[in-house]
């Protein structure tokens, strides 16, 4: 992948993680006759730190943080603004980055496993998931290499 192409997907993922956040990932309720309510990333953190905000302040780390501390952290590296050594934290803030994945799939098998209720996946779910594998793919295809003496 040439670079202007790798730094041009990063840097759009800046505009595009946001707007995947704020998207309606999945719509649950008790029964799809009874209207569902749609929920996103943001709508899960704001009711989950009413209940739980220790757990709230560690999905929006993995959920909202590390994405872009990630996508930030990689350009200004590419733009010198970094020391090469920053690169060790891009790749941590990378591999925090993917457990935001995990919650989202972990919270879908609970609700239709419990079958008390139904639950749809919307668009957002999948804006999502586009930009997490982007993000994968730029950290795969080497977007951010590191040098030899930093691994």
């Amino acid at each position: 992948m040439p670079a202007a192409l790798a730094r041009a997907l990063n840097l759009a993922l800046l505009v595009a993680f946001p707007v995947a956040w704020a998207a309606p990932l999945m719509r649950a309720g008790l029964l799809p006759v009874f209207g569902l309510s749609e929920i996103s990333i943001l709508s899960g953190i704001a009711s989950l730190w009413d209940s739980a905000p220790a757990l709230a302040a560690l999905v929006a780390l993995f959920a909202l943080v590390a994405p872009y501390a990630k996508i930030l952290g990689t350009e200004a590296v590419h733009r010198g603004w970094l020391p090469p050594g920053a690169k060790r934290w891009i790749r941590l803030m990378a591999r925090l980055a993917m457990a935001d994945i995990f919650l989202i799939a972990l919270y879908v098998v609970v609700a239709k496993g419990v079958g008390l209720g139904h639950v749809e996946t919307a668009w957002g779910l999948w804006l999502f998931t586009c930009c997490v594998l982007v993000s994968l793919l730029l950290s795969w295809r080497g977007a951010a290499p590191l040098p030899p003496d930093a691994r």
